[in-house]
C-alpha cells in the first residue's frame, strides 16, 4: 500500500511517498481502508520533533511512528477476532493517536478510538472533527458552564480548532471574540465571531475589555497579561501556544486560582472524549467543519509545509480515492 512515510525528525521536506507493507489488525483492532485524515498540531509537532521531551515516549533519536495522522476517517475492511463494535463496511472515524498511521491508504486502530460515521456526514468532515473539534469542545466544558451573553474571547480563532471553538461558543449563545492574524479575520466572521481582532494591529491583553472564558489555542503572553484580561470570575485555559508559557501556566495557575476569584490552567486533551456531543452539534447545524484545503496523499509534504507557515483558515485534510469504492 501507498504511505507517508517519514524515518528522522525534520520539516516536510523529510516526508516521503512510498510503499509500505500493509497492516493486519489485531484481535481488538480493525483495519480501516482510509478515505480521509487531517492534519493537527500534533502532527507538526511529532514530524519536527518538538518539543523535545514528546520525543522521550515516541523516540529520541529518531520517530517510532513512521506514519503520521490520527484524525481518520475510512470503511472497515476487516475485524480482529475480538471486536464486537463493528462489522466490515462500517464507516467509521476517530481520533487514532495511540497507534497513528493515518497517512495510508489503510491503518489499523483499536475499536474503543473509533465511531460510526453519520450518514449525512462526509469522510471529509468526519476526519476534521476529532482532535481539532474536541479540544474546542473540552476547553469550553472545562470546569465551566457558559451562560448566555458571557464573553468569550478565543485567542487563535482562525485556525482548526479555532474555528470549531468559535461555533460552539455561539451555539451557548455567548458574545464571542476572534483573535488572529490578518488573512483570518474573514474567516472568523464568517462562523459567527461577534467581535475580531487582528493581533499584528492590536494587543487585546491591553485594551481594558475583561472576559469571562479566555480559550487559548495560540499563547505568547504573560500569565499574568492574561490574568489582567479576565473579569471578576473569569476562567483561562492554555490549549496551545510557546512551550515556555505551559510551564509559567503550570505553575503559576494553581496558585493564581487558590488565592484569587479568577481561574487559569491548561486543557489536558482526552482523545474521543466527546465525540458523541460533537455529532450532536453537527446533526443540530450548529457546527460545520471548516476546510481550508484539500490534499492527495502524495501532495502531504505540501499540505504540512502549509500547516507549518499558519496560514490555514480551518482544518487541512488529505483525500484518499479508491476504485472500487
Amino acid at each position: 500500500m501507498k504511505a507517508v512515510v517519514y524515518i528522522k525528525y525534520g520539516l516536510s521536506d523529510v516526508l516521503e511517498f512510498k510503499d509500505v507493507e500493509k497492516p493486519t489488525p489485531n484481535d481488538n483492532e480493525v483495519l480501516i481502508k482510509v478515505h480521509a485524515v487531517s492534519i493537527n498540531d500534533w502532527d507538526w509537532g511529532l514530524l519536527q520533533g518538538t518539543p523535545f521531551v514528546n520525543r522521550l515516549p515516541r523516540g529520541i533519536r529518531e520517530p517510532q511512528h513512521k506514519i503520521l495522522g490520527s484524525d481518520i476517517a475510512g470503511k472497515i475492511e476487516a475485524i480482529g477476532k475480538n471486536v464486537s463494535k463493528f462489522k466490515p463496511g462500517d464507516e467509521v472515524f476517530g481520533d487514532i493517536c495511540g497507534s497513528w498511521g493515518g497517512l495510508a491508504e489503510y491503518v489499523c486502530a483499536d475499536e474503543n478510538s473509533l465511531l460510526l460515521k453519520p450518514d449525512g456526514m462526509t469522510y471529509e468532515e468526519a476526519a476534521a472533527i476529532p482532535q481539532a473539534g474536541l479540544l474546542a469542545l473540552q476547553g469550553l466544558q472545562n470546569k465551566i458552564q457558559i451562560q448566555p451573553g458571557q464573553k468569550v474571547l478565543i485567542n487563535g480563532a482562525g485556525g482548526g480548532a479555532g474555528t470549531f471553538a468559535i461555533q460552539i461558543a455561539k451555539s451557548y449563545e455567548a458574545e464571542v471574540t476572534g483573535v488572529d492574524r490578518t488573512s483570518k479575520l474573514g474567516i472568523m466572521r464568517s462562523t459567527g465571531a461577534d467581535y475580531v481582532i487582528d493581533y499584528t494591529q492590536e494587543d487585546f491583553t491591553k485594551n481594558e475589555q475583561r472576559y469571562d472564558l479566555i480559550l487559548d489555542f495560540a499563547a505568547h503572553h504573560s500569565i499574568f497579561d492574561y490574568k489582567r484580561s479576565l473579569s471578576a470570575r473569569g476562567h483561562y485555559i492554555m490549549i496551545g501556544g510557546a512551550s515556555r508559557l505551559f510551564s509559567q501556566v503550570m505553575l503559576l495557575g494553581p496558585l493564581i486560582t487558590l488565592i484569587g476569584s479568577k481561574k487559569m490552567g491548561i486543557l489536558m486533551h482526552k482523545p474521543n472524549v466527546g465525540l458523541a456531543s460533537m455529532m450532536d452539534l453537527f446533526e443540530a447545524g450548529s457546527v460545520k467543519p471548516v476546510i481550508d484545503r484539500r490534499y492527495s496523499l502524495s501532495e502531504a509534504p505540501e499540505a504540512f509545509k502549509y500547516f507549518g507557515e499558519g496560514q490555514a483558515k480551518g482544518k487541512l485534510v488529505i483525500t484518499l480515492t479508491h476504485s472500487n469504492d
